[in-house]
């Protein structure tokens, strides 16, 4: 199961540097996951400030 960044992300940048697949990306207003690429190691979740990131 992929991983999710809710609206409660500041853009920080600190998923897509924990990231070992590549899957998160700036988006228009925050970072997004692709779920095609996800592969659910949860390193994302660890490394966000403001825990934004959960299981879809």
């Amino acid at each position: 199961m992929a991983y999710k960044i809710s609206d409660s992300c500041i853009s920080c940048g600190s998923c897509a540097d924990t990231c070992p697949m590549g899957a998160i990306s700036q988006g228009d207003t925050q970072y997004n996951i692709d779920p095609e690429v996800c592969v659910s190691c949860g390193a994302c979740a660890a490394g966000c400030p403001v825990e934004a990131i959960s299981e879809d």
